[in-house]
């Protein structure tokens, strides 16, 4: 039987996954190496051909069955794949400068590639795992890691934009100045903005401006004689013990997803919401607290809407690939390969 692959391809790790016809996952856990993508392209996109054989191996699968390739990658990008100009933001070398790595991909495997960015594959397979196939639900999803991304389901499919911006959702502005507990808080985002979801959600949120802003009040925390990077690493973790502090930066952080939610809420009136990325690689006690917390920060919804669910992402550390190896699924059909 035909398979494809999804492949996840980050700044530090690439995860791999096949799909067959079926939409039967033939890969359960992770299968993920050190990505290469700070080498360049050439390099980068040889060692993405190398792991395929390595997943088709591990799958029990003949190379040749795989029909079609689904891609993704952090953007800046295109819907079609073609990197920003300034390239992507966590491939830092100077040749991935508007480099077309659908195209590169295509041309190197002599395949059909498909290609979304992370976030919305990720966004896809959340969408996917709750509703099933051919559904025309619609899903808001929203990842938080290093930095903060989303994607959009619309009616059952993924919204990209004209440009491939679509889903940009830790750019969205939110009403920060009403969360309880940091007044005079001024949380700056690398992409330039005051007060978007990602300053406040993400990693980068945390060691910029959360961690400094509550070890004023917290000045003899242990993670104040920390080096500023991993002290923010070590939140997520104390925080799931019950540390103070470290809870009320996750409360923060809660709470700036519950004004995001509402504006979404009052935009597309979505079937679910969902949550994933490190933020929520906890325990379930601490996952629940968290939904709760995201709950409480937001404004009293209509009745109507008061029960929109709010879902932890399903499969989180190989959610990207799968999401990818469905799009690639979708065209492989499309183009009557499986």
């Amino acid at each position: 039987m035909e398979v494809v692959a999804g492949v996840d391809l980050g700044g530090t790790a690439i995860n791999y996954t096949l799909v067959n016809a079926k939409e039967q996952f033939l890969i359960e856990g992770l299968c993920e190496h050190p990505a290469l993508s700070k080498r360049g392209p050439e390099v980068c996109l040889q060692q993405i051909a190398d792991g395929l054989k390595i997943a088709a191996d591990l799958a029990g699968v003949a190379l040749d069955r795989i029909v079609a390739i689904g891609l993704d990658t952090p953007g800046p990008s295109s819907a079609a794949g073609r990197l920003s100009a300034r390239g992507s933001t966590n491939f830092v070398h100077p040749t991935w400068a508007g480099f077309d790595i659908r195209e590169g991909l295509a041309h190197k495997l002599g395949k059909p590639v498909s290609y979304l960015n992370d976030a919305n594959a990720a966004a896809l397979w959340g969408h996917y795992a709750i509703f099933g196939t051919n559904s025309r639900e619609t899903s808001i999803s929203d990842v938080v890691g290093t930095g903060n991304g989303g994607g959009i389901i619309l009616d059952g499919n993924v919204v990209k934009g004209k440009n491939g911006f679509g889903g940009e959702l830790g750019h969205v502005l939110i009403p920060y100045q009403s969360i309880a507990g940091i007044p005079g808080i001024e949380p700056h985002c690398n992409c330039g903005r005051i007060g978007d979801l990602e300053s406040l959600c993400s990693l980068t949120a945390i060691e910029r401006t959360l961690l400094p802003y509550h070890l004023h009040r917290y000045p003899d925390h242990p993670l104040a004689k920390q080096e500023p990077h991993q002290a923010a690493k070590d939140v997520r973790g104390l925080a799931d013990q019950g540390d103070a502090m470290c809870k009320e930066i996750f409360r923060v952080q809660a709470h700036a997803l519950g004004l995001f939610f509402d504006e979404m809420v009052n935009t597309f009136d979505p079937d679910a919401l969902i949550v994933g990325g490190g933020v929520l690689e906890t325990s379930q006690e601490f996952q629940k607290w968290f939904l709760a917390e995201i709950r409480a920060g937001m404004p009293t919804q209509r009745v109507e809407q008061a029960d929109i669910p709010i879902h932890v992402m399903p499969n989180g550390d190989t959610a990207g690939a799968r999401g990818a190896a469905l799009e690639a699924l979708a065209l492989a059909r499309q183009s009557g390969l499986a």
